[in-house]
Order: C-alpha cells, then structure tokens, then sequence
C-alpha cells in the first residue's frame, strides 16, 4: 500500500520551494498518520471509533479546558455534544478533543541542523511531556525529517542562503550527527520515533528523493502496525 504521510511529506518539497517557517507544515503531515491507521485496518478498535465519530482529529491541536502547547496532531475522544466535521477525501472527522489518545509532533531538518539541535530535541521531549503528562495512557509519535541533500538553500522573504560547505554546512555533513543526537536525546521520550531520511536541495526545479525510499516504507509501515497493536490493548 503507499502512505499517505510519505506522500504528504513529499509535497512539501517537490515542485516548490520549502519554506520552513511556515507554521502549518507539521500539521499537514501528522493528520496523514491516522488515515494511515484507518487504512491499514489492524486496530478494530480504532475502526470503530473512527467510523463512530467518537475518537477524532483535533481541530486546535488541544484538549478542551486545558491549557497546552501545540502539537501537530492529537486524536482522542470528542467533546460531548459536540458534531465532528467531515471533510471530503479523509476517514477521520475533524473537532475539539476531551482527551488524547494518540499524538503525533513532526519536526524538519532541512539546514544549519547543528546549531538549532538543542532546540529541537527539547521541543520534541517537551511535546512527549504534554500527550503523556495527563491522564489516560496516549500514545506518543515522534516524526523527524532530516536533509542529506549535497547543498541546500532556504528562504527568508525576498533573501536566500545557500550552503557553501564552509560558514554554512552542507545538509550531507551534518546529518548524521543530527539524527544521532536526536534518537539518543528526544526517541526514548516517545513511543514511537520516525527518521525521514531525504534528499532537497530546495532550488529549481525542487527535485526530492528519499535516501531509501523502500526502506523509509518499511520502518514507518512496521510503526503503524505496532501503534495498532498498542492502541488496540489500551482503548
């Protein structure tokens, strides 16, 4: 079967220019996790609540009546009284959420990895924190996509940086540090944690490819198929 959060992660860059500011690209590729769940079809549990429209997306990424952080994507039981949404194209409605029962943080690397890792790690174990630190017993995602792109070139208004290998690292030679650092310091905060290993120089004509692309389908269909299981034994 091919994904819909490979997929999603993808269009991110191919065509068009990544711009990493913006605010909602996490979002767009968490929500594809739980299409990917429904569509496997391996938590019957999840099926029927999905189907039931009693385990929804969040539509503010938070728990009603609970002040938090954001997170880029939170399923859990609907607010009572409340009609979820249904939006054309996805099995899971969209409205405001009482609990949390999976939460899914997604993170980009795409350069200057090195120099922002600290604050990456911290965001993603501050957002495990926050899908676990309450009650129930959710089930914490982490997704981190990380550039081994030869070059690189990024965006700020009408400015660009390119990589030159020397004051701005190439994506290639710090990659894997970055995703080293991360799995030590942020995976054992979920349970379970996501590399995307991939290739964007981020230039015309915005090529991507995946480091290994049939490997990449393998480790995050075997993810789906444990957060099934787990999902089934706790809900």
């Amino acid at each position: 079967m091919s994904y819909r959060l490979l997929q999603k992660f993808e269009a991110l860059f191919e065509g068009k220019a990544y711009l990493h500011r913006a605010s909602n690209l996490g979002d767009s590729v968490a929500m594809e996790l739980y299409e990917d769940l429904y569509a496997l079809g391996r938590s019957k549990t999840f099926m029927a609540r999905v189907q039931a429209g009693t385990s929804v997306l969040n539509t503010q990424n938070r728990r009603q009546g609970v002040k938090a952080r954001r997170g880029d994507g939170s399923f859990g039981e609907i607010v009572p009284q409340v009609t979820p949404i249904a939006d054309e194209g996805y099995a899971i409605k969209r409205a405001a959420i009482a609990t949390i029962e999976i939460g899914v943080e997604v993170k980009i690397l795409m350069k200057a990895m090195i120099k922002q890792i600290d604050r990456v790690g911290s965001d993603l174990r501050g957002q495990a924190a926050h899908f676990q630190g309450k009650s129930g017993t959710p089930i914490a995602v982490g997704v981190v996509g990380i550039n081994h792109a030869a070059y690189c070139t990024s965006y700020e208004g009408d400015r660009t940086f390119r990589t030159d290998g020397r004051k701005y690292k190439h994506p290639v030679a710090e990659a894997k540090d970055a995703e080293d650092r991360l799995v030590r310091d942020a995976s054992p905060a979920f349970d379970e944690f996501l590399v995307l290993r991939f290739r964007a120089v981020n230039e015309a004509p915005f090529d991507f490819e995946w480091v290994n692309e049939k490997q990449t389908a393998l480790d995050y269909g075997a993810i789906l198929a444990r957060i099934s299981q787990k999902y089934e034994k706790l809900f």
